[in-house]
């Protein structure tokens, strides 16, 4: 038995990555009539490309599903791992193993979205008070400025600082975990490139920029004959 348990943070890491490879987006969008969210629009398999297809209720079920699979994983390792020798050390792999399932989906051919809202779910994962902190920041800086890239990178950086910060006060910040959040920033940062280079250049569109997307983004009908 003891010899099983030495495979249980592999196992978990595993089983975080597959479904953080569940692209939601995808799924969603297949499930409620609409086109494939890859191919309009900054063609991003995430909750703001659906949104571009017009259907706000597709958007946030989305977005609910994708902060789930990196919330659900890294919650119970939380919860339940004690029991099965699972330490910070898990949780910090299991929360990476969730968000790279979402930036490279194996069922999926690796092409996945962002990581926005699955970076999200495993800081509330982490701790909620951590989601909390990181979502006020994300909501501060889109109300001023209204760059969701921008709110985005500006989250994932201060995550760790506050992680950090909270240390002895909300939580006992572990090294693990805060190597993961630096990781997760990072990866996000690099996901998000392109949009960094659009705001140096001042050409990155503001949320609520309407464009012409919405008609390539809902199936035709097929006429009747």
């Amino acid at each position: 038995m003891e010899n099983i348990s030495t495979f249980y943070p592999i196992l978990a890491t595993i089983a975080a990555y597959l479904i953080g490879s569940l692209s939601f987006a995808v799924i969603v969008s297949k499930v409620m009539g609409l086109n494939d969210p890859r191919t309009f629009g900054s063609k991003n398999p995430g909750a703001t490309n659906v949104l571009r297809s017009g259907n706000k209720s597709a958007a946030i079920i989305t977005l609910v599903l994708d902060a789930l699979k990196g919330y659900i994983p890294v919650a119970l390792v939380q919860w339940l791992g004690r029991d099965f020798g699972l330490s910070d050390g898990t949780v910090a792999m299991v929360g990476i193993a969730a968000f790279l399932g979402h930036l490279y989906p194996v069922f999926f051919k690796f092409k996945g979205g962002k990581g926005v809202a699955t970076a999200v779910g495993v800081l509330f994962g982490v701790h909620w008070a951590l989601g909390v902190v990181c979502v006020i920041s994300f909501a501060i800086v889109q109300y001023f400025f209204r760059y969701v890239s921008l709110a985005s990178l500006v989250a994932a950086v201060f995550a760790p600082v506050a992680y950090l910060f909270g240390d002895r006060v909300l939580w006992a910040a572990d090294r693990y975990i805060t190597l993961a959040l630096v990781v997760i920033a990072m990866l996000l940062a690099y996901r998000h490139s392109a949009n960094i280079t659009r705001l140096i250049k001042g050409t990155e569109p503001k949320l609520g920029d309407k464009k012409p997307v919405a008609a390539a983004a809902v199936k035709p009908k097929a006429k009747k004959h």
